[in-house]
């Protein structure tokens, strides 16, 4: 994404397209920051704001025309359910504020916001949180994120107090494209990685520069717009001598030939400024080699500098930065940042709050404190996926803040921190975020040390970097992470592929750490198998190989888990990282948590599944569980719920109270209820299924075929009351059927497709191609089950069919059914059994006969509950005929449940868990506890500790 010059007018070029429902946080600062720049038009004014947060073209007409626009002050536009504008003459931005305020039309439109500017003054107000926004109009940019929500973004506090990093990113993404654009081959995969190592050390001197790291006088962004003025052709021999200069000690510089202009900028070493090795074999130089600028580069490079770098905040920069340099993440700017809170939700369970924990017991106690001081220096935090290190660089802050606390309770404010860097450890499969991680902590140390120590020290100590390398760069399910993050009281060479690699006879690193405490974190990459490349799955063989023959169907970040349960076996560790539910459903369940623990692993803490959202404003994310991992035993496990925290004795892998058993799946049921079967299933290539239209022309080309077809109902069929029909010949009427020649060109074609394919079961049904090869149909009612549904309903949608319908392998069927079963079948705790035990599809319930209904732990039932679940049943059909023609999906919204429908489920729950436990359940968690306990019994497995 790049939106263009500075000289070139964002807001403008965007009024001339069609606009969009939805703007990343970067796109919309850059359209922002054009209308600042761009000559105020007061009449222009309201229309261009609201261009900027992603109004359609549509929309901006219609309010231009005063077809929606429902203001009643003058000079005013007011959005519904959004936001009211006016502009108005100098000096009267208050006036006008409390009049928007005030205006009737403000409150019967809901608008969420009001603001006013003369174009001189710029003053707004969230009328939902009372927060208010008053600065001069050139200003108000800096202040994009309070508005992100008329962009439908739904922002946390830390989000919309990084107006700076997104700022900077966009900034820097237009620096990055220009000078590929400049520089083609730059933009070869040979060379990218230069490319990401200079822009890596842009960063830093842009930061250096803005907090004294750099002495008064030597400022980076002002230097390259001194030497290079009316020359921007030699832009880069600028940038390179000065990068040279950082690279050399003060006492070689003459013998170097520094030129005298840089010669008073720091040694900063720490191989940031350093020959790249590639760069060294292909041009002999031990200088790194700058792109040339052209003059639009140029003004973007002094612009970028020229931006307030004090205000970079490591937390969410690392991976906005990480972005701009990958082509396939570019387009998503802005989306990439994972929320302190979320990060928090890993970090304060797995070590945090013990920490503060400790630090409240110590009150004033020197002894105690020096303790947890000298506990917190052998710590190690370990993100194996860690990308820019976003986990890392938190872990950190939020270490040093405890141990500052320490300090002042000791009376040695001033102390220098005892916990190194090298203790907050990484692998990353990419090289640059991987540098950006080190750099995302360099800047997070120093700032730690301004806030704590003072800048005096925090300068004094900080130059030059050292060289040592603790982020390492390489595929973590391929690498030996004990070599990287070694068991405590033992040394580790670290050879790293990244800008801040050392030669091997530097890189040992002092790493005696007797006693320490070991924590992984992190969030890996999820991946469900059908989403793995060759490489992803040769990961997973190597992982979990030799552990196990059942885990194709894992999903890629149970390997994560799987490695770091090994690693807590050769040294004490504790593990926690952000995954996908799926791990914690269906069979997955068996294949990661039955292994993790036969070796001695529990669950310490979960969060049950939430929505790790990101920033978009199509909140695009994925719900995702958080579990932390230990083979300590922890006497008490910590259960989150929405917000709640529930302590317990276990949680078990489905994350709920419960023992570790394992729900299995079973060809057979452990009840004494009927057979649940999978749906017909043709193979067929489409010629045994009709559309609607098909069936009509079959039957009016060919009368004697009506007797041939049947309905055809799976899911969506059954849900959305949608018609398919399916030819359904029985053997003994095969010879009049074939005289029909559309059914005996269909027959052929099937026979045709069937030879050919390499399944088993097709091949073996190629002589009766009339026949579906899997067809389990009998005469008589059924219910029908449908195997993928909507997580939204209350309840899963079954029904009754008829022997004129063919249930399709989209669906699970229970053939000569009584009614009893529809009951069960329809209440919340099978709904609630289906939804812990089941795989999902995305958002969805997967039903499986052999989990769901095979598994399902039922009281034995007596004639009376029978009877009772009858009347129960009819009740639930009875309510749903009264709606006809409304479709299963309409009358199982959860919005528009209809009340009597709702009632009958109601009754219908409380008669079957009456038949449990005698009482109504008082929520999901107890029923769940309920039917793993009579599960338990009725299988005999023997229930974990």
């Amino acid at each position: 994404m790049c939106l263009g010059p500075y000289n070139k007018n964002p807001v403008a070029e965007q009024r001339n397209a069609s606009y969009r429902s939805s703007m990343n946080p970067v796109e919309i600062e850059e359209a922002v920051t054009g209308l600042a720049e761009e000559p105020f038009d007061r009449a222009e004014f309201p229309f261009q704001f609201l261009a900027a947060f992603g109004n359609k073209k549509t929309t901006i007409s219609r309010l231009r025309k005063g077809n929606t626009n429902q203001s009643d002050i003058a000079g005013g536009v007011l959005q519904r359910s959004n936001i009211h504008i006016a502009t108005c003459d100098s000096g009267t931005v208050g006036q006008t504020l409390t009049a928007l305020r005030d205006s009737p039309k403000t409150g019967t439109n809901k608008a969420k916001f009001i603001l006013a500017t003369d174009g001189e003054e710029f003053q707004a107000e969230d009328l939902i949180s009372g927060e208010t926004v008053a600065c001069d109009f050139a200003d108000f940019p800096n202040h994009f994120g309070f508005f992100l929500p008329l962009a439908g973004i739904t922002t946390v506090q830390q989000i919309r107090e990084s107006s700076f990093d997104i700022r900077a990113t966009s900034r820097l993404n237009r620096l990055y494209v220009t000078l590929l654009q400049d520089n083609p081959e730059w933009a070869s995969p040979e060379r990218r990685t230069d490319m990401n190592h200079f822009m890596a050390r842009l960063i830093f001197c842009f930061f250096a520069e803005d907090t004294d790291i750099f002495h008064a006088g030597y400022q980076f962004t002002e230097t390259v717009e001194r030497m290079s003025s009316g020359a921007h052709e030699i832009t880069h021999e600028v940038i390179g001598e000065l990068f040279r200069a950082m690279n050399t000690k003060h006492a070689d510089r003459t013998a170097q030939g520094i030129k005298t202009w840089a010669g008073g900028f720091p040694y900063v070493n720490g191989n940031l400024f350093g020959g790249d090795h590639a760069l060294k074999k292909r041009s002999g130089s031990a200088e790194m080699e700058v792109p040339r600028f052209s003059k639009i580069a140029r003004s973007y490079l002094i612009h970028i500098g020229n931006l307030d770098w004090t205000k970079i905040n490591p937390d969410i920069f690392g991976s906005m930065i990480q972005a701009v340099a990958d082509d396939e993440e570019r387009g998503a700017l802005g989306m990439h940042y994972t929320s302190v809170p979320n990060i928090l939700k890993v970090l304060n369970p797995l070590l945090l709050d013990d920490l503060r924990s400790h630090l409240e017991e110590a009150g004033d106690n020197a002894r105690k404190l020096l303790n947890l001081r000298n506990r917190m220096a052998k710590i190690r935090v370990f993100d194996p996926a860690c990308g820019s290190g976003n986990f890392l660089v938190i872990a950190y802050k939020e270490m040093r803040e405890i141990e500052a606390e320490i300090n002042q309770r000791r009376g040695e404010p001033d102390r220098k921190t005892e916990m190194p860097l090298t203790n907050f450890r990484g692998i990353e499969y990419r090289s640059f975020p991987a540098e950006v991680a080190r750099l995302a902590l360099i800047i997070a140390e120093y700032q730690c040390d301004v806030l704590y120590r003072g800048q005096k020290e925090a300068l004094a100590e900080f130059l030059p970097l050292d060289s040592e390398n603790w982020i390492t760069s390489g595929n973590a399910l391929r690498l030996d992470w004990l070599s990287i993050c070694p068991p405590t009281g033992t040394g580790v060479k670290v050879r790293g592929d990244d800008l801040f690699e050392t030669p091997l006879d530097q890189s040992e690193i002092d790493f005696e750490n007797a006693g320490g405490e070991t924590y992984l974190c992190g969030n890996p990459p999820y991946l469900g198998s059908l989403n793995r490349n060759t490489e992803q799955q040769e990961d997973m063989d190597r992982v979990f190989g030799s552990i196990s023959k059942n885990y194709k169907d894992l999903d890629y970040v149970a390997a994560w888990f799987l490695k770091a349960a090994q690693f807590g076996l050769a040294t004490k560790a504790d593990a926690a990282f952000v995954a996908t539910k799926s791990i914690c459903q269906g069979e997955q369940v068996e294949m990661l948590w039955g292994p993790l623990f036969k070796m001695g692993f529990s669950i310490k803490f979960a969060h049950r599944p939430f929505h790790w959202a990101n920033l978009a404003s199509n909140k695009a994310g994925v719900t995702c569980v958080i579990v932390g991992i230990s083979n300590d035993g922890p006497e008490t496990a910590l259960l989150y719920d929405e917000g709640a925290l529930l302590e317990c004795r276990n949680i078990g892998p489905y994350l709920i109270p419960m023992s570790n058993v394992i729900v299995r799946k079973s060809s057979q049921a452990i009840h004494s209820l009927s057979k649940m079967d999978y749906g017909n299933k043709p193979t067929d290539g489409g010629n045994l299924i009709l559309r609607k239209d098909e069936k009509d022309r079959l039957i009016a080309e060919c009368p004697d075929a009506a007797k041939f077809v049947r309905g055809y109902m799976g899911s969506q069929e059954f849900i959305r009351s949608t018609a398919r029909y399916c030819i359904w010949v029985e053997d003994d009427c095969l010879e009049e059927a074939d005289h029909i020649p559309e059914l005996h060109r269909r027959f052929n074609a099937v026979r045709k497709l069937r030879s050919a394919s390499v399944g088993s079961q097709a091949n073996a049904n190629a002589s009766t191609p009339h026949r579906f090869v899997f067809a389990p149909h009998r005469s008589g009612i059924a219910i029908i089950i449908p195997r993928v549904s909507s997580e939204r309903r209350p309840y899963l949608p079954v029904g009754f069919v008829d022997d004129s319908t063919i249930v399709s392998d989209g669906a699970a069927v229970i053939y000569e059914a009584e009614v009893p079963l529809f009951s069960i079948l329809a209440s919340r705790m099978h709904q609630q059994w289906v939804a812990t035990v089941c795989s999902r599809m995305r958002m969805d319930y997967r039903y499986s006969n052999t989990l769901g209904w095979n598994t399902f732990p039922l009281p034995k039932l007596t004639e009376q509950n029978k009877t009772d679940l009858t009347r129960c049943a009819e009740n639930i059909l009875l309510a749903r005929e009264a709606h006809f023609p409304a479709t299963i999906a309409d009358l199982y919204d959860p919005e528009a449940m209809p009340e009597d429908l709702r009632r009958a489920h109601e009754e219908n729950d409380e008669v079957l868990e009456r038949i449990y436990i005698g009482r109504r359940f008082r929520n999901d968690t107890e029923r769940l506890e309920k039917l793993f306990e009579l599960y338990t019994k009725m299988t005999g497995k023997k229930a974990a500790a």
